[in-house]
């Protein structure tokens, strides 16, 4: 099984209710998909065994070999190409290694070079739980492609969590689609409630079944359970506002570590999602 975490925000508790989720259960893999900022390590607390760096195609033309015929240019659907008439110019930034250009090219002018855009750490966590995050290289503009390779070290036979970059933008969506179950992480601000209703219209387009976990939970700010309630949206788990739980966070600590009553509500919920899962499943 599959389970995501995502939230529409940053600094909900997201990377927390992660790897809370995942040290609570056995057989479980803890998957960083966070790659411009990976902090789950701090958290978890990992060895690493490997590091493997990880690249990305793209296409390089032959000023000698190229005959201006432009077909390169019209296949690129991402206006990664610049044709100065005397040459044509790659930007990387902006091109998908999708292969088009090289592909329609008639005069074989177009090389493959690769180019570094991270790394993937491999480690265990308690000599138990597979630990894998990936570093995007600063100045990358996408992160799509290293997720796409982080999620390649997916173990069918392990429980998995995905931790997903905050927000909305194609980051998200690349960790969370394929997910058996997403678990959307907020907060009782008004900015939590504004910015989990956009996570729930890219879930919403995912297919991906969720439901949220409210962390640091103030019974005051009612706006919150009253939009997930007329929504018909499951509240999952809700997570009270604790100094203390702050406290152990910020020094890297896990509050599930020193407060075992919040460890048994994370294997509550853990049991709650295979449920669900499986429900979905059977319909």
């Amino acid at each position: 099984m599959i389970i995501s975490v995502a939230s529409g925000k940053g600094g909900t508790g997201k990377t927390t209710i992660a790897a809370s989720l995942a040290l609570s259960i056995k057989d479980s893999m803890y998957i960083d998909c966070d790659v411009e900022e990976p902090n789950g390590h701090i958290l978890l607390n990992p060895e690493f065994s490997s590091t493997e760096n990880v690249y990305k195609q793209l296409p390089e033309i032959s000023d000698e070999s190229c005959r201006h015929c432009k077909k390169c240019l019209q296949a690129c659907e991402f206006n990664a190409l610049i044709n100065l008439g005397y040459k044509k110019v790659v930007l990387d930034e902006l091109c998908h290694s999708c292969g088009a250009c090289w592909f329609v090219c008639p005069w074989n002018a177009i090389a493959i070079r690769e180019k570094e855009i991270g790394v993937i750490r491999t480690g265990i966590v308690n000599n138990e739980m597979c630990f894998i995050d990936g570093t995007l290289n600063i100045g990358e503009v996408s992160a799509v492609p290293l997720i796409h390779e982080v999620k390649k070290k997916i173990n069918d036979n392990k429980i998995i969590i995905i931790d997903s970059p905050p927000g909305t933008s194609c980051s998200m969506l690349e960790a969370v689609r394929e997910s058996d179950y997403c678990v959307l992480v907020t907060e009782s601000t008004p900015f939590g409630l504004n910015d989990l209703k956009l996570a729930i219209d890219v879930a919403d387009s995912t297919g991906v079944p969720y439901g949220v976990v409210i962390n640091k939970y103030e019974p005051a700010f009612n706006e919150m359970e009253n939009f997930l309630t007329s929504k018909g949206i499951e509240i999952l788990m809700k997570i009270p506002f604790n100094r203390q739980y702050a406290e152990l966070y910020s020094e890297g600590i896990l509050p599930i570590t020193r407060y075992p009553e919040l460890k048994k509500e994370f294997v509550n919920l853990y049991s709650m999602l295979t449920i669900r899962t499986l429900s979905v499943n059977a319909g």
